[in-house]
């Protein structure tokens, strides 16, 4: 049956001056915006950093709840299986799209004769444990380096036998040392797939080795422990730290609360806050990070309090602590208070960053009041403030959502003429937009010009094609992007294989769901229960009684994993 797959009038006090210079006849006016763009700025705010780094451990630069999501259109568009790449894709010319009977199945396409390519092929095998991925790989050559290994991870990130075996491999290959940066990469996909006697195992033998285990390893040992809701068992490792040569200091103690409080549990934060604050001194970003959590679990009256306990220590509240408050407030859609915090920043010198107006403008933007929202760019122009990628990605979904798709693009290709290049998030948001309208040319030109510029797609610029592509039954286009999306080393999760398999089952593709789904499992994930009686009821009530049985044998064996 399945073969096995390889493979308000916010903002009124702000300013005296009319923001007419942006608005003409109750349209944007561009001309305005780029005066404003071409002015010198000055007094720029620095940004709060987003990655992996332990130093930047306050929050993150825009809040979880700023999603740019589209909503799962139910319609089946055209449904003729002939759809041929658009001629203007910048890869047109350089990718052939595939029989998707064959190229579905296998989801990666044809495979290139590369190294990194050459591994991937066997290691779309299904393996038992690390151990077999080890010793199938042993005899195979291949020139090992940094980024190749390093790519190899990335590709199979969601699947850690795989992973680990490979890893293993690498490290017998003469000449080849794996470096702290790619244990730390293994670390993380152990505690992302839940191994934790494997990550545990890991660490040990960096602490062993002459690889050192840093604050980087200990914050993603941090996240992935947090993630997982073992906060008591983050805790602990923040109490072993010094066994591994990391120091016991506010940076260290700082990744550990941000771990916690992104994950939704402040309270255990704040009782180590509690535990170590006389060993420890804190620092602003100790109390920023309590701040948020509390903002974020919404007792702003506890997010008072830690700011309070924060000027009694001589540490005045900065940017990001009254940025916690705005986005707490914002979220509520009290925007009244919003104003109350900016006047409160104002009175104390403090002013407003790029992230603090993109978080005020995406929430008006979110409330449907497009207007407000567009005065807070006009803002930003009065204060000096220069807009970053993340604030420009959000004026462009604001103004998608109101329906003003061709002021959208033209904010997109003013971009690049302010210095400002599109960064991920802003195409991403591009590619959605196009997805919802159906615009599937202008979607894939959109994934060219990512190409063109360098710019590294993931996985949330190919679920919105990959959703569209369901709906509108387009399973060539399907095919190529599935291999597309592996060759850029963008690794598949439950979520994709899911969004696959309801996407295929709403447009009538049983075959493929089942071959979807199939895979999801050999992969070592546990499919949701609403996606397997999904697929299990449309088989059912087409008659394909042979594929259910088949489907529920894969359940069983998924959990029994």
């Amino acid at each position: 049956m399945l073969s096995k797959a390889k493979p308000v009038n916010l903002l009124s006090n702000w300013s005296s001056r009319k923001t007419t210079n942006l608005y003409k006849n109750g349209s944007f006016n561009f001309d305005g915006v780029y005066n404003f763009l071409c002015n010198s700025f000055s007094n720029t705010s620095e940004l709060p950093k987003t990655d992996e780094s332990p130093i930047t451990t306050e929050s993150p630069d825009l809040p979880s709840w700023v999603k740019f999501s589209e909503k799962d259109n139910q319609q089946v568009g055209d449904s003729d299986d002939d759809f041929v790449l658009p001629t203007g894709s910048y890869w047109v010319d350089n990718n052939k799209v595939q029989d998707q009977r064959t190229e579905i199945k296998r989801t990666v396409g044809d495979i290139i004769d590369s190294d990194v390519d050459r591994i991937s092929k066997i290691l779309k095998n299904q393996f038992q444990s690390p151990g077999d991925v080890t010793e199938a790989l042993n005899g195979s050559t291949a020139n090992v380096s940094e980024s190749f290994v390093d790519q190899i991870l990335k590709r199979f990130s969601n699947d850690w036998a795989l992973a680990l075996g490979f890893f293993n491999w690498a490290k017998s290959q003469t000449g080849f040392e794996h470096s702290t940066d790619l244990y730390n990469s293994m670390v993380d996909i152990l505690g992302k797939c839940k191994k934790f006697d494997f990550m545990w195992g890991l660490v040990d033998e960096m602490s062993r080795s002459e690889v050192s285990v840093t604050l980087v390893t200990m914050t993603k040992v941090f996240r992935r422990l947090a993630k997982a809701c073992r906060y008591k068992d983050a805790i602990e490792a923040f109490g072993r730290v010094e066994r591994f040569g990391v120091s016991k200091d506010a940076a260290s103690m700082n990744a550990l609360l941000d771990a916690l409080v992104k994950e939704n549990s402040v309270e255990h934060a704040q009782d180590v806050f509690s535990e170590f604050k006389n060993q420890i001194s804190p620092n602003s970003q100790t109390f920023n990070i309590l701040i948020h959590g509390w903002c974020k679990a919404r007792q702003v009256e506890k997010a008072r309090n830690a700011m309070g306990e924060m000027e009694r220590l001589g540490l005045p509240p900065d940017v990001i602590s009254y940025t916690c408050f705005i986005e707490s407030y914002c979220r509520e859609k009290d925007f009244r208070k919003v104003d109350a915090v900016l006047e409160e920043m104002q009175e104390k010198g403090c002013s407003p960053n790029s992230v603090t107006y993109t978080i005020v403008m995406h929430a008006l933007g979110k409330a449907k009041e497009v207007n407000e929202a567009l005065k807070v760019y006009e803002k930003m122009r009065q204060s000096g403030c220069v807009p970053d990628p993340s604030f420009y990605s959000s004026l462009i979904h604001v103004l998608s959502k109101a329906g003003r798709l061709k002021d959208a693009r033209e904010v997109f290709d003013d971009m690049s003429k302010q210095g400002v290049n599109p960064d991920v998030l802003t195409y991403n948001t591009m590619i959605t937009t196009a997805c919802e309208h159906s615009q599937e040319e202008n979607a894939l030109g959109l994934l060219g010009e990512m190409e063109k510029s360098r710019c590294k797609p993931d996985l949330r610029t190919y679920t919105p094609l990959l959703k569209m592509c369901c709906r509108k039954k387009r399973m060539k286009m399907l095919s190529f992007l599935l291999e597309h999306l592996f060759e850029n080393d963008v690794s598949l999760e439950l979520g994709t294989y899911s969004l696959l398999v309801r996407g295929l089952c709403k447009c009538g593709e049983l075959e493929r769901a089942c071959l979807i789904f199939e895979e999801m499992v050999l992969r070592g994930f546990v499919p949701m229960d609403c996606t397997s009686e999904m697929l299990r009821k449309e088989l059912e009530r087409k008659g394909m009684e042979k594929e259910k049985a088949g489907i529920h044998q894969l359940i069983l064996k998924a959990r029994s994993q």
